[in-house]
């Protein structure tokens, strides 16, 4: 790491080695994951994104994927404290921030006063799994977005800062929805990035058997600590980025909108809502990581197209329409995605 610690105060040349160390670092976290995780690449660079930007990862997926693996083994990477909830109908927000509860402390003079203390609750970790999100009730899952949007919990009149990186990755089974509680699409929108888990092929099958059959247990390496995750997350923000891919990013958005300046006829016919500021901060923010992963000096509009699904897909409610007709969010991204022009043209 460069002299300085902070990227807005390097110089030229420490801007570009942290982009190079950066570059090395990002690959090397891969590597180390994919010593565990077979598979889902794509996946991996999903959640990595979020992590470098500041965001959180939303994974959707039948059980028994390896989602729970992918995190562990994120946390690992990142030498960085790891915490665990198992969302289920009777959790309550307490299970979850933490709680006030009454100590004994004994006093300088003798005796013993009591006390009341804060026990802080899984969410006070760096990196936190929250397995299973939809079946917790709304209430439950409104206090752990509450802390991923305001990175602090509030318990008994007393705020709580969370430690710094805090990332958050949920997950949710979209098969099995009885007794289950779907995220409302305001909570859905504080989620950076949804990203659909499938199904392993028939060599990655192959290679899971190999792994978790003969008895090898392959150790992950530490990579990265928190004080370089925080200052790789500030380069993130200071990468380059084009008016026009700005625009196309605004336009995409905007294109998500029923009846808008930029809808496409796709939009008009199938979706009741479209996607908020918080999607077009994301695919900004997602390009520019892209970028400095790649070598680049900028964003793209390639950038932005690459990363549309992610950051839009959970964020576009489709009608009945939809429905009937068997029409998917993905689909109408794509739709808007090569509909919507580079740039617009300019008139003298």
């Amino acid at each position: 790491m460069p002299g300085s610690t902070d990227p807005a105060t390097m110089t030229d040349a420490e801007l570009d080695q942290l982009r190079r160390k950066f570059q090395a670092d990002y690959v090397a976290v891969r590597e180390q994951i994919g010593r565990v995780v077979v598979g889902n690449k794509s996946i991996v660079d999903g959640v990595l994104v979020c992590l470098f930007t500041g965001g959180h990862a939303l994974l959707e997926g039948v059980p028994g994927i390896g989602k729970t693996l992918l995190i562990r083994s994120l946390a690992q990477a990142l030498s960085l404290d790891f915490g665990r909830v198992q969302f289920t109908p009777d959790l309550m927000p307490a299970d979850i921030t933490g709680t006030t509860i009454v100590t004994e402390v004994e006093r300088a003079g003798g005796g013993v006063s009591r006390e009341f203390t804060f026990q802080p609750g899984p969410i006070f970790a760096q990196i936190v799994l929250a397995d299973e999100i939809n079946r917790a009730t709304p209430k439950t899952q409104s206090a752990l977005l509450e802390a991923m949007q305001e990175r602090s919990v509030t318990v008994a009149g007393e705020s709580h800062r969370l430690p710094a990186p805090f990332f958050v990755m949920a997950t949710q089974n979209p098969i099995e929805q009885e007794g289950t509680y779907p995220l409302p699409e305001a909570q859905l929108d504080r989620f950076f990035f949804k990203l659909i888990v499938g199904y392993a092929s028939r060599d990655e099958m192959s290679e899971i058997l190999v792994r978790t059959t003969r008895g090898d247990s392959p150790a992950i390496e530490p990579v990265l600590d928190a004080e370089s995750i925080l200052t790789y997350q500030k380069l993130v923000r200071m990468v380059a980025i084009a008016d026009h891919v700005q625009d196309y990013a605004v336009r995409l958005v905007l294109a998500t909108h029923p009846k808008g300046e930029f809808a496409t006829p796709m939009v008009n016919k199938y979706v009741e809502v479209g996607a908020s500021p918080r999607a077009a901060q994301a695919m900004v923010l997602a390009a520019k990581c892209r970028a400095v992963v790649a070598g680049r000096p900028a964003a793209s509009v390639e950038d932005i197209q690459k990363i549309a699904k992610l950051a839009l897909r959970h964020r576009i409610l489709t009608n009945f329409e939809a429905d009937a007709d068997g029409i998917t969010t993905d689909q109408i991204i794509e739709n808007a995605v090569s509909t919507i022009p580079r740039e617009l043209a300019t008139t003298a």
